[in-house]
């Protein structure tokens, strides 16, 4: 099988490893930078089959600077019935933080209280409702933990309001869970198992929990609870492949965020699980369906 790793970066551990499993498991695997991808329109051949005439599947590594162009990019793969682990449909409705809680609320899925503002004038009105200050800001794209600010008075608010809105685009105000005591989990779920999660904390002058933010982890067991809450938001999500963060509350786990490409270092180191193997063998199982149907087709 033939894979090629959406990434700018062929350096970055993430991409490394998922070279590095595919091609232990007998695949041949290369970075195909997302950005040097020419999308041509309207050709009886497209030159992505030109180029990669005989790909079997992708995995993207898309970053959020480049979100638009990368979707366009996997939905041209996909044009082409080229397998992947993450379609365009379910990476852009995770990376987007309201429609991804928009889904979560349709399912019925427990989530923070949020709400989302556009002006000013209304952000007092957003603050009341989530139960007060102080608040978590957001904005509607962001990784790692960037675009995230708590704040405890009006005056901050109005600033990290300032600071987070581009463009126009919507912040969102969550309630603070302040019982979670500046820890979260992150659970990996791959084609609808739970195999591998950690519990985060913060560092002491930080109210977020990502390694990338200075947070340090742990290895845990899984409760049925949070596995089952894991899996269902995954599934929602139409992800096959997921990191999925939620904290613990007084009313019990809420859901964070689910991420479709979720980073593997701290994960892999922090548990030991090869999660970059079972991400290749789900392309396997995946790849195998396809040509099963596209033979019954024939």
């Amino acid at each position: 099988m033939k894979i090629g790793i959406l990434s700018r970066n062929s350096t970055l551990y993430s991409t490394r490893r998922l070279v590095q499993a595919a091609r232990l498991r007998g695949h041949e695997a290369f970075v195909i930078d997302t950005t040097a991808v020419s999308i041509d329109l309207g050709y009886e051949t497209s030159s992505l089959r030109r180029r990669y005439p005989q790909i079997d599947a992708i995995i993207p590594r898309i970053g959020t600077s480049i979100t638009e162009y990368g979707l366009a990019v996997v939905r041209q793969f996909e044009a082409l019935g080229i397998a992947t682990t993450a379609s365009s449909i379910a990476i852009e409705q995770s990376r987007n933080k309201l429609q991804s809680l928009q889904l979560m609320q349709r399912y019925e899925l427990p989530i923070p209280k949020t709400a989302v503002i556009t002006h000013p004038g209304t952000l007092y009105k957003a603050i009341q409702s989530v139960g007060g200050l102080p608040v978590v800001m957001k904005q509607i794209y962001g990784t790692q933990g960037n675009g995230v600010m708590l704040v405890y008075d009006i005056r901050a608010a109005l600033t990290a309001l300032s600071t987070l809105q581009r463009g126009g685009q919507p912040v969102l105000v969550q309630e603070f869970i302040a019982e979670a005591k500046g820890q979260d989990l992150r659970v990996i779920v791959i084609n609808g198992r739970c195999i591998a999660a950690m519990q985060r904390s913060a560092p002491p002058d930080d109210f977020r929990a990502n390694l990338h933010q200075g947070g340090t982890a742990v290895s845990i067991s899984l409760a049925d609870q949070i596995q089952k809450l894991a899996q269902k938001a995954s599934h929602v999500h139409g992800l096959h492949v997921a990191g999925v963060d939620m904290l613990q509350s007084d009313r019990g786990p809420l859901l964070l965020e689910i991420n479709s490409s979720p980073g593997l270092q701290g994960i892999e180191t922090v548990t030991g699980v090869n999660v970059s193997n079972e991400i290749v063998a789900y392309l396997e199982t995946a790849v195998g369906k396809r040509s099963k149907r596209t033979s019954k087709k024939q």
